[in-house]
């Protein structure tokens, strides 16, 4: 009986790796490499119930891939440090920028299969859009460090001209189960949850540009399981030379104060917001309007790709994960 290939996971504790395991295992997909650092965090608890063959951390990766050639059939590489106000340069470039490369260097060398996390946060302040069009990644200009360590590696990939050879995401707002240990960089809607059950009110911040009423600030949210599923299509054997950069969003915009209603409305409570100052820190980097392109994902799966509307997303985390602390 022939074995299964094998695949590798990169950040696999994390919400969209923890995610990725279980839509594979539930397609019957156990012969899985898990790399992930745990640390002190409660993200091991994401993994629970799921199937793999071994988890180790990304310290770890390189030396356990000697002689696995021909083992592996695909990495899907999602492990960085997300934390959009981390300021120590020098860690992302090393955790999201040459880590991703020595690993994408294995896997393009060997034929493998290479999927790797870009960002949303590529795109700046939007000026320029939010298009996936690879000619003009040269123009973007990120806000923060950890979105331009994201983009040199986007960068890297064209200056070295593999993009034909690998696949790079741009996530935009990922909300959803197994973001328990995400702490600051969770989404509003797990930040948001426990104010507007106990206390009946969300806090959003006032808006910092005349556009944008307060709390008019639009992001694309997608909901997690989505962005599992629209990851996972580019592993079937008939999306196999699908290469390049995509965006991963709904290609809708959502206003805080319409996830805030929703978030309300799944709690069965009336809506009740108040507005507050944005801290400055954040003022300066902060995206009043995200919305992905999607056009260039749809044309490749011209069926399309499960989207679940937002309010449906957040009544679903809401009562079926967050009110009982459950996990995907």
């Amino acid at each position: 009986m022939k074995k299964e290939p094998l695949i590798v996971v990169t950040g696999a504790a994390g919400m969209i790796g923890s995610g990725i395991v279980r839509h594979l295992n539930d397609q019957g997909h156990s012969n899985l490499l898990l790399v992930d650092d745990l640390k002190q965090t409660d993200k091991w608890k994401n993994l629970v119930g799921k199937q793999f063959v071994d988890l180790i951390s990304r310290h770890k990766i390189f030396d356990w891939l000697v002689g696995k050639d021909e083992e592996i059939d695909a990495i899907i590489h999602l492990g960085a440090c997300s934390d959009t106000v981390e300021t120590n340069a020098d860690y992302l470039m090393e955790n999201n920028f040459r880590f991703t490369i020595r690993l994408a260097e294995w896997a393009i060398e060997r034929n493998k299969r290479f999927i790797y996390a870009s960002s949303a946060a590529t795109y700046g302040d939007g000026k320029l859009g939010f298009s996936d069009d690879e000619s003009a990644i040269e123009k973007l200009k990120p806000l923060n460090m950890y979105a331009f360590s994201k983009q040199l590696v986007d960068l890297w990939m064209k200056r070295e001209g593999v993009l034909n050879r690998v696949v790079g995401l741009k996530y935009f707002n990922v909300f959803g189960p197994n973001e328990y240990h995400k702490g600051r960089m969770a989404s509003m809607v797990l930040k948001m949850m426990e104010k507007a059950k106990n206390e009946g009110v969300i806090h959003l911040y006032k808006s910092n540009d005349l556009k944008y009423s307060d709390g008019g600030q639009m992001r694309d949210f997608i909901y997690v399981k989505d962005a599992v599923r629209m990851t996972c299509a580019l592993l079937d054997p008939k999306y196999r030379n699908v290469t390049g950069i995509y965006n991963i969003g709904q290609g809708v915009p959502t206003t805080w104060n319409d996830l805030a209603d929703a978030l309300f409305k799944s709690l069965e409570k009336r809506s009740r917001i108040e507005y507050i100052e944005m801290p400055p820190e954040l003022s300066r980097q902060y995206q009043n309007y995200t919305c992905a392109d999607m056009a260039k994902f749809l044309k490749i799966f011209s069926g399309g790709v499960k989207q679940t509307p937002i309010e449906e997303a957040v009544r679903e985390y809401v009562q079926d994960y967050l009110m009982s602390h459950d996990r995907w």
